[in-house]
């Protein structure tokens, strides 16, 4: 198996460096967060940032949460890979073979987390470029770099899940919605707990999302010691969604 899976997240990886359309949205979608929304509240007086942000400049609060989610919407990338796949007959070539639905399932799933990792350079440049101020931490640094592995796993095999039995091509998108804007919004990633009502905080308890921009936050930010409770809610959230699409591949991929 291990064969198979590395020829498929080969494949997957050509096809990113290949497409200068992938290339252009790696670049462009940090810089339009940056731009857009990490100076929407440029404008907080310093003190009111410092006291609710921990910051004196809100794009730096916002920079490690920008990246979680970036972590996130990269996981479509899965799920749009399996339904072209399907679409243009090679998924049903590939399992005409020995080789396992599993590998198909994890070569995606690493192909989005790839997609993802890639986006993590360009937007750390871009706000030291714009004025934000590194105090890192380098174990805090390592942790949330494995956060982010297990982040964007987690979420390419969550998203892979939905389009295991589908060509419809609107399916990711339609899913995509349904998933990252609620995630994203019930997590610290843009705001602090502090302003949540108090069913907002217990889902921001529980989401990824959450624990992946707070481990961000200490390696980059705060320059604090990390989290193992954090780095552990990101593995077992990696490990489960891992293992149920594993699961259910085996008896849901179809060829067409």
């Amino acid at each position: 198996m291990i064969d198979q899976l590395y020829a498929l997240y080969k494949r997957e990886v050509l096809k990113l460096f290949r497409s200068r359309f992938m290339w252009a949205m790696i670049l462009a979608q940090p810089l339009m967060w940056i731009i857009f929304f990490g100076n929407s509240l440029a404008g907080l007086p310093k003190g009111f940032l410092a006291q609710y942000f921990g910051v004196d400049n809100y794009l730096a609060y916002m920079l490690p949460g920008m990246v979680t989610i970036s972590m996130m919407t990269a996981g479509t990338f899965a799920s749009i890979s399996i339904v072209i796949d399907r679409r243009l007959g090679y998924l049903k070539r590939v399992l005409t073979t020995p080789t396992p639905r599993s590998a198909v399932f994890l070569a995606k799933a690493l192909g989005g987390m790839t997609r993802g990792l890639l986006m993590v350079p360009v937007i750390l440049a871009l706000g030291a470029l714009l004025g934000v101020h590194y105090k890192i931490d380098w174990g805090a640094l390592v942790a949330w770099l494995a956060g982010l592995l297990a982040l964007g796993i987690g979420f390419s095999s969550l998203f892979a899940v939905f389009t295991s039995n589908t060509s419809d091509v609107h399916a990711p998108g339609v899913i995509a919605n349904f998933i990252t804007m609620p995630l994203m919004f019930t997590s610290t990633a843009i705001f602090p707990r502090e302003f949540f009502p108090t069913w907002l905080k217990a889902l921001s308890e529980v989401n990824p999302l959450t624990y992946a921009t707070e481990l961000g936050r200490e390696a980059l930010i705060y320059g604090s010691a990390p989290s193992t409770t954090a780095l552990a809610a990101l593995a077992l959230f990696a490990v489960t969604t891992t293992a149920i699409g594993i699961v259910m591949v085996e008896t849901q991929l179809s060829p067409d």
